[in-house]
């Protein structure tokens, strides 16, 4: 149609910087390409883990949940790897979301920079992954 401005959909999306001990979870947007850091999830058992993501899935409502997919500096795969891509397969499984996996290989690095010793960054490194999907995705 002429003279008609087509915008594309506001997604809110929920990301996470899996961990074996913690997970860190984001919030954001697509259409303002915010992201910010939200809370640590430390749960022991991984079903106390998933029980905890569903009430924030019920809470913020996404659209697409974003998992960071760590691997070697060279982009090669190690054991970590694996198991963020089985955390992503659990996640869609569990809330059928469609989930979307970035290359996380420095968001911890990143997330660390300016913060006191000792101080959580799981939750900065999964808003550093989701920002980084927003850039990815900003023009498709």
């Amino acid at each position: 149609m002429r003279g008609v401005a087509v915008t594309p959909e506001a997604e809110t999306l929920l990301s996470f910087d899996f961990g074996e001990r913690r997970i860190g979870v984001a919030v954001g947007n697509s259409l303002t390409g915010s992201a910010r850091a939200l809370l640590v999830i430390a749960e022991e058992s991984a079903e106390r883990r998933f029980e905890r993501i569903g009430r924030l899935i019920s809470e913020w409502q996404p659209q697409r949940l974003v998992v960071g997919r760590p691997s070697h500096p060279d982009g090669t795969a190690h054991e970590m790897t694996a198991r963020c891509e089985r955390f992503a397969r659990q996640l869609h499984g569990r809330f059928r979301l469609p989930v979307s996996t970035v290359d996380e290989r420095y968001s911890s690095v990143q997330a660390r920079e300016g913060l006191a010793p000792g101080e959580a960054d799981d939750a900065l490194a999964a808003a550093i992954i989701l920002r980084q999907y927003l850039d990815e995705h900003r023009h498709a």
